[in-house]
């Protein structure tokens, strides 16, 4: 499982259920994608 955070967007790689179980995790923490993206640009 890979998850590669850029400046304009989010790669996730793996196996289906990895994928699904990591975008449950961080859903927990942003209530978007481009909440996600905008918290990492800004450390």
């Amino acid at each position: 499982m890979k998850v590669y955070v850029h400046e304009k967007g989010i790669i996730i790689s793996g196996k289906c259920w990895g994928v699904l179980r990591k975008l449950q995790e961080y859903n927990k923490q942003y209530a978007t994608v481009t909440d996600w993206i905008q918290d990492v640009a800004k450390k």
